[in-house]
């Protein structure tokens, strides 16, 4: 069986998604978008730290902490910080920066860009309802598109998808 004729049964794909910092942050999207760009019926379930990701503003960050597959390019290398700097006031600051100014550098096409396009390409986003109440969220605080679920909200998607993701 080739993969062409894999990607041709795979018609839905769900995410849960779970992980709100930027490096956690663009996975799914860009899942999500190429998916349903390749006309795969996509649905992501925010939930915990992933809901943020909704917000009409974002300020995403990245930390060190704990981190050890984080190295950026420098002098021709890759440079990992030690746990014991990544403690420090202001490293989750300054690492945050340098991500987002290679992102930059590299042509890495913005967050919200990416979240356009998902609600472009018509995917399902769920908001998950009892996270919106746990940090006193609203629909009016996040971007058009996302509707409110629950866990069988999710199920209900989950169950139908041929493929299942969580990040």
């Amino acid at each position: 069986m080739s993969a062409q004729t894999d990607l041709a049964n795979a018609k839905s794909m769900s995410i849960i998604v779970t992980k709100g910092t930027l490096d956690w942050a663009y996975p799914p999207f860009i899942l999500a978008t190429t998916a349903a760009a390749m006309d795969v019926k996509v649905s992501m379930y925010f939930t915990f730290y992933g809901l943020p990701l909704l917000l009409k503003k974002l300020d995403l960050k990245v930390s060190p902490l704990g981190n050890a597959a984080m190295k950026m390019p420098m002098g021709g290398g890759h440079v990992g910080m030690p746990n014991m700097l990544a403690m420090l006031p202001g490293a989750t600051a300054g690492t945050s920066k340098m991500m987002k100014n290679l992102m930059k550098q590299k042509g890495v096409a913005p967050l919200e860009d990416l979240r356009d396009a998902a609600v472009d390409l018509k995917v399902d986003m769920i908001a998950c309802q009892m996270t919106m109440d746990l940090f006193e969220y609203s629909l009016d605080d996040m971007i058009a598109g996302p509707r409110l679920g629950g866990a069988a909200t999710y199920m209900e998607s989950a169950l139908a998808a041929d493929i299942n993701l969580f990040i």
